[in-house]
């Protein structure tokens, strides 16, 4: 049996907005057309993956294996037209993900004298999208900050850096040469706990009812500016910090958090000759200019 790539889209916006009436207007389709499609793919694959009653909308065991599985697959499909539609405009592109605060330009420079056929280009990710870039083709390989979702990627480590606590300038303990991530235990991070896990495991807020909701913010300047106006604080690398340097914050020096580890990514499937070529330059590159 062959899934229908179309049927399977269907599927994956009801089940990120589990409402039928929000997916058919993300997908710009009408309802009754929506119910038919996920109908059909229900019918093909032979199991329910919706559990619908009158107020809610849920996925099933099937469904959230449903769910897991045709996210990559999607994003696969999506790669696959973006690298056929590269190679029929020429000249070949190689394109680069980075994270901020790294640094690629001596990446990019040796890599262009290595292969003067290549055009090499660069795309800024996020922590959200880091990985995301090279399933759906976005990025041949990306420089990423662990961690991160691992199956299916080849990873090479390239280098490591501290990690500081973002503070208001006005803050208690703002100026001073270093803090214990015990010091934060009473703060509310701008970040998810997940990104910190010493944090979370100190964290007052998380063992108290008023625990706040956690934001998940895109940019290293929407963290800044919360953390500048009081809101809360945040932890980033070394290299981020000093990137992102302002007067109305100061970085002070974690001493027992686990340092930042910086790798290069690239999807395991893919064996092309530029992929090889670049992993193993990146492991001579010096990437002090990053930190």
């Amino acid at each position: 049996m062959d899934v229908d790539l179309r049927k399977l889209r269907y599927f994956v916006a009801v089940a990120e907005e589990l409402h039928f009436g929000r997916a058919a207007e993300r997908l710009h389709i009408a309802q009754p057309v929506l119910s038919r499609q996920i109908r059909a793919l229900e019918h093909e694959l032979g199991a329910q993956l919706f559990a619908r009653t009158k107020r809610s909308t849920e996925l099933t065991a099937a469904g959230r294996q449903l769910l897991d599985d045709a996210r990559p697959l999607l994003s696969s499909a999506e790669a696959l037209k973006r690298r056929v539609a590269q190679a029929a405009r020429g000249p070949r592109t190689f394109t680069i993900g980075f994270m901020p605060g790294i640094t690629v330009t001596p990446a990019v420079r040796a890599f262009e004298a290595l292969r003067p056929d290549l055009e090499v280009e660069v795309l800024r990710t996020t922590t959200f999208d880091q990985v995301q870039v090279l399933y759906d083709g976005r990025a041949d390989v990306s420089v990423v900050r662990l961690p991160v979702e691992q199956r299916g990627l080849s990873i090479r480590p390239l280098f490591e850096e501290p990690r500081l606590a973002m503070l208001p300038a006005d803050h208690r303990l703002a100026g001073k040469p270093s803090l214990d991530i015990g010091d934060l235990a009473d703060e509310h991070l701008m970040q998810h706990p997940d990104q910190v896990p010493e944090w979370r495991d100190i964290a007052v807020e998380l063992r108290s009812s008023r625990s706040r909701r956690f934001s998940e913010m895109t940019s290293v300047e929407e963290k800044l500016e919360h953390v500048a106006s009081g809101r809360g604080v945040s932890i980033l690398p070394l290299s981020v910090a000093r990137f992102y340097q302002r007067a109305d914050v100061s970085a002070v020096p974690v001493n027992d958090i686990a340092l930042n580890k910086v790798c290069l990514a690239w999807l395991a499937s893919r064996r092309s000759r530029s992929i090889q070529e670049f992993a193993a330059l990146a492991g001579t590159v010096d990437w002090t200019m990053t930190r």
